[in-house]
């Protein structure tokens, strides 16, 4: 079993105090965080990629690089990175050079990313960004096991016995695919054989173990193994701790932009939730478990920094 902190860098005012935090600190909490996950035992920290408000994750490899120089073991995710908007040539020489100086510590977490802003930012369009996504992850796998690569494109000029530095660390990089409604998303994993990030954090937990069922036929027609998935839960301490992240939640439900869905207790698998720490460890210790048995936890805005941390260390 393996265990992953994520972050999309949310950056708005406290919703109680009304408090913005300066960019620099916001960036300085997330590095905070990843050197803490590290303390604790994690396995993996992710930066995820947005490219609008209120969301400042718009380069992770960035914020990546600067965790990597500030840890030893944790292993280094992007969560996801958005290929169906980026170049797969830059793509492949940002995240090299990220492998080179983590010492071989990258997973790549890759999706067609979402939001009509990022979209418009990028113009790309709901018909093609499946297109794109394919056609870029293709490219990108090429370079990274190719020292040359000849490829016919739609979305970006074409190559011709191209040479892209710097080599890999790894070879090849783990590449997961990050799908929470699309089956274009969980096809393209298992027609590459890679595995499969999901979690129940916009729907109840029975569309996404459908899902992952999906995934599962779609391995098994192209020929490979079944894979262990993902899920999502908090950890606090006891019912004290349930009321604090109650209180702060529900300022965060209640104000715009971007509002989650109802907070509740994590017995019913509801997309967002959070438990005492028996509650939570006892479907993660469940072989049964519909969504497998890699865990994840993503950082919410309304939080303070010492109620992120205490659910990361008992969790840990």
């Amino acid at each position: 079993m393996r265990f992953l902190a994520i972050t999309l860098i949310a950056h708005r005012p406290d919703p109680v105090t009304g408090e913005l935090k300066s960019t620099r600190a916001r960036f300085r909490e997330v590095l905070d965080n990843a050197v803490l996950a590290e303390e604790l035992g994690f396995d993996g920290f992710g930066v995820g990629e947005r490219h609008e408000r209120p969301f400042i994750s718009s380069s992770p490899p960035v914020v990546l690089s600067h965790i990597a120089a500030l840890t030893r073991r944790i292993r280094l995710f992007t969560a996801v990175t958005t290929l169906s908007l980026l170049d797969p040539v830059r793509a492949h020489e940002d995240y090299a050079t990220l492998d080179h100086l983590s010492g071989g510590r990258l997973e790549l977490i890759i999706g067609k990313g979402n939001g009509a802003a990022q979209r418009d930012l990028f113009h790309v369009t709901p018909e093609d960004q499946w297109d794109r996504n394919a056609e870029s992850y293709e490219v990108f796998r090429r370079l990274w096991r190719e020292d040359r690569v000849t490829a016919r494109t739609r979305f970006r000029p074409e190559l011709t016995d191209a040479e892209v530095w710097p080599r890999p660390y790894q070879q090849p990089v783990r590449v997961w695919h990050g799908s929470a409604t699309s089956r274009e998303s969980v096809d393209l994993a298992a027609r590459y054989g890679d595995p499969l990030f999901s979690a129940n954090v916009t729907h109840p937990v029975e569309p996404y173990a459908e899902l992952i069922d999906h995934y599962r036929e779609r391995w098994a027609h192209y020929g490979h193994d079944p894979a262990d998935l993902g899920g999502v839960v908090w950890i606090l301490s006891g019912s004290r701790g349930l009321a604090r992240a109650s209180a702060a939640l529900s300022s965060v439900a209640r104000a715009p932009p971007c509002r989650p869905p109802p907070p509740c207790s994590c017995t019913h698998q509801t997309p967002l939730g959070w438990a005492t720490r028996h509650c939570c460890l006892e479907p993660t210790r469940s072989k049964r478990h519909p969504l497998g048995r890699v865990s994840s936890r993503d950082q919410s805005a309304g939080l303070t920094l010492a109620m992120e941390a205490d659910p990361v260390d008992r969790f840990a």
